[in-house]
């Protein structure tokens, strides 16, 4: 059994934890030395460099649709932050700098999120999914990734989209952001919008340099070690030249790991570790 940590002995100690966090978290960022992203645009960037979308409502979760519902309405709050921001040469992206006081007028509703490796409720909920959106978006750039993290579990079949598996990003105020770098010479905007059942992520750029970038898996792995069934798979990118076709480079961006929270589909392959 893992050892309980003390704001779980003590839960009138979370609030000053969490104080605690978000000022370290912060003031970091303040002297860090880097040049955060904060401006937005009056007129979109000429060149759409990457576009997608996703569905907003999941319902595969097991949880009231309700907590989808406000999951959309947290991320309108979150989007309206984000939405139209440029990231220029030199510049890191954080989505905590920008998203920070989001909820500052209105507060975000309750949807669902994990706490303590449990799948519950609670305000802000399901915000992970922008925070999946841009890194998506991110992989199609040739912007550095300079902090990601994965999903320790999946706790439910992920909605139809035209991402491959392991390019999501959560996030946690105070613990886990995600941040990007320009080392380019290119300026990049967001551009975020709703419709009635999608979120719809575009990348604009000042400059057309002719490539454009696909993002694919390796072949997954299931095991089974200690009881507990995980799925490990390589994330990969490729830069192919736009007049030809050609790829000219694909390279491993990571490995990502994660532990399945629901039945995998009959006849899936196990491999047996530990």
């Amino acid at each position: 059994m893992p050892r309980k940590r003390i704001t779980q002995i003590f839960p009138w100690l979370l609030p000053l934890r969490i104080r605690q966090r978000l000022f370290c978290f912060y003031t970091k960022m303040y002297l860090d030395g880097n040049q955060y992203s904060e401006v937005k645009s009056e007129t979109p960037l000429p060149y759409q460099l990457f576009k997608t979308s996703c569905p907003l409502y999941n319902r595969e979760t097991g949880f009231d649709m309700v907590y989808q519902k406000n999951k959309v309405f947290n991320l309108k709050l979150a989007a309206a932050t984000l939405d139209r921001v440029v990231i220029e040469p030199n510049e890191t992206f954080s989505f905590w700098k920008l998203v920070r006081y989001a909820d500052k007028v209105i507060p975000y509703k309750d949807g669902l999120t994990v706490i303590d490796g449990k799948l519950t409720t609670a305000p802000g909920g399901g915000i992970c999914q922008m925070s999946n959106l841009l890194f998506w978006m991110f992989l199609h750039t040739p912007l550095t990734i300079v902090e990601r993290h994965g999903h320790n579990v999946k706790d439910f079949p992920e909605p139809p989209s035209d991402a491959p598996m392991g390019v999501d990003a959560t996030v946690s105020e105070g613990w886990l952001d995600l941040k990007v770098k320009n080392d380019t010479k290119m300026s990049f905007e967001i551009r975020i919008a709703f419709d009635e059942n999608y979120i719809i992520g575009r990348l604009l750029t000042d400059q057309n340099n002719g490539r454009f970038y696909e993002v694919v898996n390796g072949k997954p792995l299931y095991y089974r070690k200690n009881n507990k069934i995980y799925e490990e798979v390589d994330v990969k990118q490729k830069t192919i030249l736009a007049p030809t076709g050609d790829c000219v480079s694909e390279r491993l961006l990571y490995r990502n790991k994660c532990e399945i929270g629901y039945p995998l589909p009959d006849g899936t392959d196990l491999a047996q570790k530990g």
